[in-house]
């Protein structure tokens, strides 16, 4: 499939079969991510995969996910993104949304579908997983079997990994 026919076919999917993601599935989806640019190639994003039930459980305490079997939790880490000089401007949302549409692309190319969703509880998140106290202004998280994204954390660096999530 060419480019444009994938970014037209990419359409927001809010209903998910229990159906268990591939492996090589989404090792190209990931794969997608490891390629997109980043501001000065800082690459300041970093990825948690949730599968077990147990960590989606987690995940559906804070925002509805449609029961997906999978989710992939993107973190910008604003320490560690560019900063303009001229205005102090600092690129790690930017940046993850870029890598975050990389993946949602490929997903669809793979048959997968995808949906942003920024409605969620960071609270709840932040107790669930046991993440510091970091500034979160908006969050999205990848989900597939019919994929969706649902998550990017605001000063999140992943040092930690929650049970039930691989640390990427």
């Amino acid at each position: 499939m060419d480019f444009i026919n994938i970014a037209k076919k990419r359409h927001s999917v809010r209903s998910y079969t229990s159906q268990k993601v591939e492996p090589e599935k989404l090792e190209q989806i990931l794969e997608a991510a490891h390629v997109a640019p980043t501001a000065a190639n800082l690459q300041p994003v970093h990825l948690i995969v949730v599968q077990s039930e147990e960590g989606l459980a987690k995940i559906s305490k804070a925002a509805g996910i449609y029961n997906a079997p999978l989710a992939i939790i993107v973190c910008a880490d604003h320490e560690k993104a560019w900063v303009r000089p001229f205005d102090q401007k600092q690129t790690g949302d930017i940046d993850a949304s870029i890598l975050t549409d990389h993946m949602m692309l490929q997903a669809t190319e793979l048959g997968l579908g995808t949906v942003w969703v920024c409605y969620f509880k960071p609270d709840v998140l932040r107790e669930e997983f046991q993440l510091p106290d970091w500034r979160m202004r908006s969050v999205l998280i990848r989900s597939a079997s019919r994929w969706m994204n649902w998550f990017h954390m605001r000063n999140f660096s992943c040092l930690c990994s929650p049970e039930g999530a691989a640390l990427l």
